[in-house]
C-alpha cells in the first residue's frame, strides 16, 4: 500500500492497526464484547505502562480459559509514514491463554502487568521477541506465588496467527508459561530449535498451550 492510497482510505482519526486486530479477533469471537483494560495515562503523554490496551476474551476451547491480546506492540494509529511497511512498529501483538487461578479475584491482572514489563523491555532496548524465544522470569511469573511457572517462551497463536495490516505484518506472539525444569532444560540449550521441541512436546496434551499456574513436571 503505497502513503497515497492509505491516505485516501484513513482519516487521520482513525485507529488503523487497532482496527485491523479487532477483524482478525472478530474471526474467533465474532460479536462477544471482551473485557477491556487501558492504563490510567497513555505511554506517549507519560505513562508506565508501554500496552495501551488489553483484551480478556472467555474461551471454552480445550478447557475454559481466559485468552488475553495485547494493543501496543504494534502500529495502532494513524501513521501514513508507516503505510506499506514490512512490519508494524515491534512486528507483534502478545497473547496470553491462562487457565483460572483460585488466587485470582476476577480477571489475572498479574498477567497485563507481565505482558507491560516485557513492553517495557522491548521499547527500552529496541529487542524485540520472535517465535522460539525464551525468557527466565526469576521467580513465579505470579508474584509472591507458590507456583513452578518461573519462565516465557514465545509461539505464533494457535488460533490468531499473524496478519498484514496497512502497517506491516503483525503476528499475536502467544506468551507459554515455563516450569523450573524447562526454564533449565532451554538454559542449557538455549537454541530456537530447543524451545520449538520443547513447544511441540507441550502441544501433544495441551495444543492451545495454555498457561495452568498449578502445572508442575
Amino acid at each position: 500500500m503505497t502513503k497515497e492510497e492509505y491516505k485516501k482510505l484513513f482519516k487521520e482519526e482513525d485507529a488503523v492497526g487497532w482496527l485491523a486486530i479487532d477483524k482478525q479477533l472478530e474471526g474467533i469471537y465474532g460479536t462477544t464484547e471482551p473485557r477491556h483494560y487501558a492504563p490510567p495515562l497513555h505511554f506517549a503523554i507519560g505513562g508506565e505502562d508501554p500496552i495501551d490496551g488489553t483484551s480478556i476474551y472467555d474461551s471454552e476451547k480445550q478447557i475454559p480459559h481466559l485468552h488475553m491480546v495485547s494493543y501496543g506492540m504494534s502500529q495502532l494509529y494513524y501513521d501514513e509514514e508507516q503505510a506499506g511497511g514490512e512490519f508494524s512498529k515491534w512486528g507483534f501483538e502478545f497473547t496470553f491463554r491462562v487457565k483460572p487461578f483460585a488466587e485470582d479475584d476476577g480477571d489475572p491482572t498479574w498477567a497485563i502487568q507481565v505482558m507491560n514489563n516485557l513492553a517495557r523491555y522491548v521499547f527500552e532496548s529496541k529487542r524485540w521477541f520472535e517465535p522460539y524465544h525464551f525468557v527466565p522470569a526469576n521467580g513465579p511469573i505470579r508474584l509472591d506465588t507458590a507456583t513452578d511457572i518461573v519462565g516465557l517462551a514465545f509461539v505464533p497463536d494457535p488460533e490468531l496467527g499473524a496478519i498484514q495490516t496497512p502497517h506491516g505484518e503483525v503476528t499475536f506472539l502467544q506468551m507459554v508459561g515455563l516450569t523450573t525444569k524447562e526454564v533449565e532444560r532451554l538454559l542449557a540449550k538455549p537454541q530456537t530449535s530447543e524451545v520449538e521441541k520443547l513447544i511441540n512436546e507441550m502441544r501433544l496434551n495441551n495444543p492451545l498451550l495454555i498457561t495452568d499456574l498449578d502445572r508442575v513436571d
